[in-house]
């Protein structure tokens, strides 16, 4: 039988213990409340950025994307902290999983499916209503024509250092199948001089590669037309010959700056203003026909962009000359009357950028309801833009014909004439697929499939 002395210490035992509980209890409770607290501000915040972005009309972007097996996620956020646009509130987390709440605001950068611990991440083409055409690839990005490879934006990498690999990736696997081949004028002709054809061309002359490498523009491709001081948005990368090039983000003039130090560095030639017109099968190669040459080739990479020819409007005046479809420099509208079409960002981008010279009236028209395929950071400023009276807006509108001195637009029905001096028609381009299939590549369109 227990004495009281016994008892007494057994008492005090479990008087300790208690304490002992309540020094580790407590704080565990504090941090798992506070943690609590956290999850439910980022749910309820995930929740309002999706709204709005709903309520925007935004919609998943036809490029890259992440699609989140639900059934997997384990709320870890690996996925939101890793998205380098996060700034843009393109992953959220809501009710413990993670989430698309910003679509338009994704570019396509996939480190989310990187982090994922348990792969519940898929990166993928298209969406369900609209898809995207995509070449058949290898992994050696050759193409369905043995010979000719594809790299960048025509492949459906548009993001700046994703080309950029792609272009140095589909020209190591070149240099080991035509090195030391001497049968052909060139080992390699490299069509365009974008991210994925700058990097191809620096990787054939780190090869000693016998190339040449045509662009029927100017340097930089797609970028060279950017409107003048639109950010850039990239990830560091590695250049041959170059090195370790670390930029995030940057402006068009800056890039195209830094391209043209690399090429004076490294005496890098590119052949402008030759067009690429038809290429040829020839037993073992390539005849690649330009305007003004024919070059003989063992093999091709195609590093051209998705836009090829501007999509028209097919409207009466639509040849003049002030009609042009993309904006090179804001500063040229300086005290005109102005008409930008379109409702992506290219559109948006340019009337905002136009909207801020002095003295101009400038007008954009777009037959949708609602900007649901631009970035709500473009969508804000043009929101910004016409409740401060610097631009005038016309949703479900078209135009309708051109004359020299207005245009005629047919807002839901009714004829609207604004005064006009230019017009920017930013409706996209027919894609190359004429082009691709000419040269016998095969693609298929991808409707939210990897």
């Amino acid at each position: 039988m227990m004495t009281f002395n016994g008892l007494a210490a057994y008492a005090q035992a479990l008087w300790l213990e208690y304490n002992l509980l309540l020094v580790y209890l407590i704080p565990l409770v504090i941090i798992a409340l506070i943690y609590a607290g956290f999850k439910y501000r980022v749910h309820v915040r995930s929740v309002k950025i999706m709204q709005e972005t709903m309520e925007d009309g935004a919609s998943p972007p036809v490029t890259l994307h992440p699609v989140i097996n639900h059934n997997r996620c384990i709320g870890c956020r690996a996925c939101n902290i890793a998205c380098p646009e996060s700034y843009n509130n393109v992953l959220g987390m809501i009710d413990n999983k993670a989430v698309l709440t910003n679509p338009s605001g994704c570019i396509g950068h996939g480190p989310c499916k990187d982090v994922c611990p348990v792969d519940a991440i898929t990166l993928v083409y298209g969406t369900e209503k609209q898809g995207m055409e995509i070449p058949h690839l290898s992994t050696e990005f050759e193409s369905s024509t043995p010979g000719i490879y594809v790299a960048g934006e025509i492949g459906g990498m548009g993001l700046i250092h994703n080309a950029i690999n792609q272009g140095v990736k589909a020209m190591e696997a070149i240099a080991k199948k035509v090195k030391g081949q001497a049968d052909f004028e060139f080992d390699v002709v490299i069509v365009g001089a974008g991210p994925a054809g700058i990097g191809a061309s620096l990787s054939a002359l780190s090869n000693g590669l016998n190339f040449k490498t045509v662009e029927q523009d100017s340097l930089g491709g797609v970028v060279a037309h950017y409107p003048r001081g639109k950010l850039v948005m990239t990830a560091p990368v590695d250049l041959p010959l170059e090195g370790r090039v670390p930029i995030r983000e940057t402006t068009k003039e800056e890039l195209l700056e830094f391209w043209q130090e690399v090429v004076d560095k490294t005496g890098l030639k590119i052949n402008f203003n030759e067009r690429v017109i038809k290429i040829n099968p020839v037993g073992d190669g390539f005849e690649v026909i330009n305007e003004n040459s024919k070059l003989m080739t063992r093999s091709v990479l195609l590093a051209i962009g998705r836009q090829g020819t501007p999509r028209k409007l097919g409207v009466a005046g639509e040849d003049m000359t002030k009609v042009v479809y993309r904006l090179v420099d804001s500063r040229q509208y300086q005290g005109k009357h102005v008409l930008v079409v379109g409702g992506g960002d290219s559109a948006l981008e340019a009337a905002h950028s136009i909207a801020e010279e002095p003295g101009v009236t400038i007008t954009l028209s777009y037959r949708g309801k609602l900007f649901n395929r631009a970035k709500g950071k473009n969508r804000r400023k043009i929101d910004e833009a016409v409740a401060a009276g610097k631009m005038q807006l016309y949703l479900e509108s078209n135009v309708k014909f051109i004359e020299p001195d207005k245009v005629v637009l047919d807002v839901q029905g009714q004829d609207i004439s604004i005064r006009n001096d230019a017009v920017i028609v930013c409706a996209g381009g027919i894609l190359p697929t004429g082009f691709l299939d000419e040269c016998g590549i095969t693609y298929e369109t991808k409707f939210g499939t990897a």
